[in-house]
């Protein structure tokens, strides 16, 4: 199932609640246990500067687009197998839609 347009505000709910203790959003951002995510589209992964990649991270060819994003939130240690990324991911379809619209707006 690939991305389909999410709902922005419940996304940023589920970012404030899920993702905002390791991540940021805004331009010039800092990095956290996670990376900044400003840019994230079009952006290959394990590029963000200053951030500590593991190699699976850094090597996995990934661009990242509204469908890689769809697929990586719902296993993150699946879909790059290696990452440090201690986050369970969201199962539910919506949520990742909701989420990637929240991103699409600020990043």
């Amino acid at each position: 199932m690939p991305y389909s347009e999410g709902n922005a505000k419940n996304g940023a709910k589920l970012f404030k609640t899920r993702c905002a203790q390791c991540h940021t959003v805004e331009e010039g951002g800092a990095n956290k246990v996670g990376p900044n995510l400003h840019g994230i589209f079009g952006r290959a992964s394990g590029q963000v500067k200053g951030f500590s990649y593991t190699d699976a991270n850094v090597n996995a060819g990934i661009v990242w687009s509204d469908d890689t994003l769809f697929d990586y939130l719902e296993n993150p240690k699946k879909y790059i197998p290696g990452t440090k990324m201690a986050f369970a991911g969201f199962k539910k379809p919506k949520e990742r839609n909701d989420v990637i619209a929240f991103l699409k707006e600020k990043c």
